[in-house]
């Protein structure tokens, strides 16, 4: 009786070890698999503007806090560098891109390629041309942005003569100027004396204000595209000595336009919002990937900073 009591226990423990060695393996491999993290890219026109740094760590935070990388390229504000990279980083296993093109035309080539891998695209603060080639579109509100400048501007000057510097194949900065040609369209006191095409990089836009002063043109408002392209035409003035009043205009919101706000050298900045849309554009990227619907256009508003009102926001920190 005590051997077969014996025998039984030790076909149970046999039992256990076998049990033990074929499940502890499955649960392991089932560890592993939820644990390896999914591989986003993501690609800006380029990283030498401080709101493209503070967008892509948004969407970073984002990513890493689900336990997933994120791979950023840089193309310098080269399209056939971007499309490039975007292939580089098919290539490497991503499953989705967050996009902001260099040129919203030319990135189709890119687009085709993430769309025969499967790679799902966000495009984040200016939109591709095609945009049935993306999932979504998280973007601010551009048009807006422009409006803002304009009617601060009127609020402030009876006449104007205003000198515009965009980065005329980006849709995000052809939209702002479009939004403050429209509100001052039917007042002629309200002259654009040229448009000036710049990189939206603050080293291009002094280095155009240079020339601009070498020609002898007479404004005395200037629309940047962005902050940077603001500020670039700041320090060209200032680097010309030149004392007259001009009124500037940047749009972003950036700590260093808050910052020459303060100072009183820059006149306003339409404020986007890259911390928000970088949450916005993660929780959108998941939902999709979680096979839930995701809206096609989600746009984020934007806000007139001014003296008048610069205290409410941090000068430092980004919206």
């Amino acid at each position: 009786m005590k051997q077969k009591i014996r025998r039984l226990i030790g076909l149970l423990a046999g039992g256990a070890v076998l049990a033990a060695m074929v499940f502890f393996p499955v649960i392991q491999i089932k560890k592993q698999m939820k644990q390896e993290p999914k591989k986003f890219g993501a690609t800006y026109m380029t990283m030498n503007n401080p709101y493209f740094i503070a967008l892509n760590e948004s969407i970073r935070e984002g990513i890493e806090a689900n336990g997933d990388v994120l791979i950023t390229r840089d193309p310098a504000q080269n399209q056939d560098r971007q499309n490039a990279q975007i292939k580089e980083m098919i290539d490497e296993g991503v499953t989705a891109i967050f996009l902001n093109p260099v040129d919203w035309t030319e990135v189709s080539e890119a687009l085709e390629l993430c769309k025969e891998a499967g790679v799902a695209v966000f495009n984040v603060d200016t939109n591709v041309y095609e945009k049935d080639m993306v999932e979504s579109i998280i973007w601010s509100d551009n048009y807006q942005a422009g409006v803002q400048c304009a009617e601060d501007m009127m609020k402030k000057k009876e006449k104007a003569d205003i000198l515009i510097m965009k980065h005329y194949n980006v849709q995000s900065t052809n939209e702002r100027v479009q939004g403050f040609l429209d509100t001052i369209e039917g007042h002629d006191e309200y002259k654009i004396v040229d448009e000036i095409t710049t990189t939206s990089e603050f080293e291009v836009a002094m280095e155009e204000m240079d020339r601009i002063l070498d020609k002898d043109l007479k404004f005395d408002v200037v629309l940047g595209g962005n902050d940077p392209t603001a500020l670039g035409a700041l320090a060209g003035l200032q680097s010309n000595h030149v004392t007259e009043k001009i009124l500037i205009y940047g749009i972003d919101g950036s700590p260093d336009a808050k910052e020459m706000i303060k100072k009183g050298y820059l006149e306003g900045t339409s404020s986007q919002q890259p911390v928000k849309m970088g949450k916005k554009a993660v929780e959108t990227a998941y939902k999709y990937l979680r096979g839930e619907p995701v809206e096609k256009d989600i746009m984020i508003d934007v806000i007139m900073i001014t003296n008048k009102n610069l205290n409410d926001f941090d000068i430092d920190g980004w919206l």
